[in-house]
């Protein structure tokens, strides 16, 4: 019996160990990434000091198929891009989202909500196969042409955001668009820890490629 509870102890604390040192791991990644992307990310608030640059990338979030508005996150990334716009400090919104099924469309209701703020519709471009984070960054660049741009998102995913876009080539800059506190800001945070070890794990290991297709300019009417 005491060898049983021995042998039990040494199970337990060998699996406490480990659990510590994966915590200790995945916290150096993030906090590495943090380190790498917090100089290239500023405010909204900031919108009038920045310079001039070709783009700004709108990142996608959720939308609700039922009334096909934003959510309120994606809402205040829409209305940064917008001001950016507005402001002159770009020519072009990029709206990035998620278009694999017929029945939701984010890019849409991201260039419907866009011009209802006074963007013209010729200077919105549709990305319909920006389903992640990964994929917008490396399409930004594969198929628009973009070498540098302002990344449009919230800072709790810009430092991702900023980090994967700047490693596969397109040097960017995140506008930090939180307007408000969002419902589930915790749930949101603590989803960038895995997110983020497997952008890690996509950016430097198997390099996974997205939905590609042909090369589009940005600069052509569409």
């Amino acid at each position: 019996m005491a060898k049983s509870i021995k042998k039990g102890l040494k199970i337990t604390l060998l699996l406490l160990t480990s659990l510590f040192l994966i915590m200790i791991t995945f916290y150096c990644f993030l906090l590495f990434v943090h380190q790498k992307s917090s100089d290239f990310i500023v405010s909204y608030k900031s919108v009038k000091d920045l310079p001039q640059k070709k783009a700004a990338i709108i990142l996608g979030a959720s939308v609700n198929p039922a009334t096909s508005l934003p959510s309120d996150i994606l809402a205040d990334r829409i209305l940064t891009g917008a001001e950016l716009y507005k402001e002159g400090k770009v020519e072009k919104l990029i709206m990035s989202g998620d278009n694999r099924v017929t029945h939701y469309n984010e890019p849409v209701v991201m260039r419907d909500y866009a011009v209802a703020q006074g963007v013209p519709l010729a200077d919105i471009v549709l990305d319909y196969a920006g389903r992640r984070t990964y994929d917008t960054c490396f399409r930004a660049k594969k198929i628009f042409g973009i070498e540098e741009a302002y990344l449009v998102s919230q800072r709790y995913h810009l430092f991702r955001a900023v980090y994967t876009c700047r490693a596969l080539g397109v040097d960017v800059v995140g506008v930090d668009a939180a307007r408000q506190l969002y419902v589930n800001q915790f749930s949101y945070n603590v989803r960038e820890i895995p997110a983020t070890i497997l952008a890690l794990w996509e950016i430097y290991l198997i390099h996974p490629s997205p939905v590609l297709g042909e090369k589009i300019d940005i600069n052509l009417p569409l």
